[in-house]
């Protein structure tokens, strides 16, 4: 059938040169959320299947915790084993059904217990690689982790790519990036945790964006305990040294090799 001829699906607009708009009732409120390609196309597959949109599979999950169909014990299992399968860096300690820190060390963090590495605080924000030429930034780079097909392939550590000026989710690691003065930094590659105000929900409430290079600014605690007691009551009371009277969120392990390993405060149950 010929374009002409064809006829328009639904009713059409009174206005057809202005998009259709739909007003969400009154105390609804919109819910966004960065994930990664391989999250949405997972989320797209369930979504088909069930032969609905994304978004109202969303609204589907959070109608059936509302109204009880699903319950929340039935849930939480699976978040607590996607949230394992997203970690980057591994915690120092096994977890419980509580997704709580117990006392037995990971295995692949042995080293931390045999006295290796160098203890920081953690911060909470976004792994960036800046690379600087006589006291200019030229580069800046985010970092990406293997996909779980990927970790099946034997690929296990993540590696840099490169921003985009176009792309809006790299838009407030390039504002922390350009906010960093650079000029005394030495020539070379810098991996950095980008934090302000619009980055991982700004635990330290900094009022601008900024970058932190491991190498540089980090500070290395000293006598820190490296036992499950020892570790719970240091960070019950360490303070940010980033920002004096707000408490660190954890300290993170760097080993010379560079693995790392860490440990949050709100790991252990009596911060839950």
């Amino acid at each position: 059938m010929p374009m002409e001829e064809r006829k328009g699906r639904g009713r059409p607009r009174k206005n057809p040169e202005q998009l259709a708009r739909w007003t969400p009732p009154e105390g609804w409120s919109r819910l966004v959320a960065w994930i990664s390609p391989a999250e949405k196309k997972a989320l797209k597959r369930v979504a088909v299947e069930a032969e609905v949109a994304v978004a109202d599979l969303v609204r589907a999950l959070a109608g059936g915790l509302a109204s009880g169909a699903i319950s929340h014990e039935e849930l939480i299992g699976h978040v607590r084993k996607g949230m394992q399968v997203m970690e980057k860096i591994p915690t120092l300690f096994e977890r419980d059904g509580d997704f709580r820190v117990i006392d037995r060390p990971r295995v692949e963090c042995a080293w931390v217990f045999d006295g290796e590495g160098a203890p920081t605080e953690k911060l909470d924000g976004t792994n960036v690689r800046l690379t600087v030429r006589a006291g200019r930034l030229v580069r800046v780079e985010k970092r990406r982790n293997p996909s779980k097909r990927q970790k099946e392939q034997g690929i296990k550590d993540g590696w840099y790519v490169d921003t985009a000026e176009s792309a809006a989710e790299d838009r407030w690691v390039l504002a922390a990036a350009r906010n960093t003065d650079v000029t005394s930094w030495p020539d070379g590659e810098h991996s950095c945790e980008a934090l302000g105000p619009r980055i991982q929900g700004n635990p330290l409430r900094l009022d601008d964006h900024r970058c932190v290079p491991f190498n540089l600014e980090a500070p290395v605690y000293q006598g820190v305990p490296r036992d499950y007691a020892g570790l719970r009551d240091f960070l019950a009371e360490l303070e940010s040294r980033f920002v004096p009277g707000a408490l660190a969120e954890g300290i993170v392990f760097h080993h010379p090799d560079g693995r790392r390993a860490k440990i949050k405060r709100k790991d252990f149950p009596v911060f839950a």
